[in-house]
C-alpha cells in the first residue's frame, strides 16, 4: 500500500490535501503532521509521496540546507509535490537543487494537482524493489533463507556462510520473527510445496 506523508503548518490544508488524496483510486496510506521533527521521523518510513508547504516552517528554520534532513532521508521512488502559500524566492532556489517531482503554489487546480498525484502514486506504487523479500531482511538474512529454502542443513548453511551453527539459528530465528512465521514448518508455502525450515 503506497504511503503519503503530508507535510503543512495549516491544518486545512492539510486536511484538505489528505481528503484529495483519500479519494484517488489507490488505497494509500495518509500520515500528516505540521512538525518538521517529525517529518523527518516519518520519513524513516519511506513513503512513496511527500506532499509539502515548507514555507510555513521558514521562520523556524536558522538555516534553509535544514530541510535537507528531509529530502536526504527519501528513497529514490518518493516523489516530492511542493506547493507552497507564498512564494518564497529561498525556498524556491533551495527546492531547484532538489528533486522535486511537482512543484506549483496552493493557487493550482486542483484538477492539476489530482493528476500529479495519481502520476506519482502510480509511478511511485509501480516500482519494486528488487530484493525479493521487499526491505524486511538483510542481505545476510537474504543469503541464508536461500540456502534454507533450498534444504540445507544447519552445518552446511554454517560452513557456506562461515559462521557458527548456533549463529544460523539466531539468523533462522530473526527471519522468522520478521517475516511473522509462527513456526518453522509454515514460513514458506509454494504450490503445494511446503519448505521446512
Amino acid at each position: 500500500m503506497p504511503k503519503i506523508l503530508v507535510i503543512d503548518r495549516c491544518f486545512l490544508s492539510r486536511t484538505g490535501l489528505a481528503h484529495l488524496v483519500s479519494g484517488s483510486a489507490l488505497n494509500v496510506e495518509i500520515v500528516q503532521t505540521d512538525d518538521l521533527l517529525r517529518a523527518r521521523e516519518y520519513m524513516k518510513e519511506k513513503p512513496d509521496v511527500v506532499i509539502a508547504d515548507f514555507y510555513g516552517f521558514l521562520h523556524d528554520l536558522h538555516h534553509i540546507d535544514q530541510l535537507s534532513s528531509i529530502f536526504s532521508a527519501s528513497s529514490s521512488k518518493t516523489r516530492f509535490i511542493l506547493l507552497p502559500a507564498v512564494k518564497s524566492v529561498l525556498l524556491e532556489n533551495y527546492c531547484a537543487t532538489q528533486n522535486v517531482w511537482f512543484n506549483a503554489d496552493k493557487s493550482c487546480s486542483l484538477a492539476a494537482l489530482n493528476e500529479a498525484l495519481q502520476n506519482a502514486l502510480t509511478l511511485s506504487h509501480a516500482k519494486t524493489d528488487s530484493r525479493h523479500i521487499a526491505s524486511l531482511l538483510t542481505l545476510r538474512e537474504e543469503q541464508i533463507l536461500q540456502l534454507w529454502k533450498k534444504g540445507d542443513s544447519n552445518e552446511s548453511i554454517a560452513e557456506h556462510m562461515q559462521i557458527t551453527v548456533k549463529t544460523v539459528y539466531t539468523y533462522k530465528r530473526n527471519i522468522r520473527m520478521k517475516l511473522g512465521a509462527d513456526n518453522r514448518f509454515t514460513l514458506f508455502r509454494r504450490g503445494t510445496e511446503l519448505a521446512e525450515i
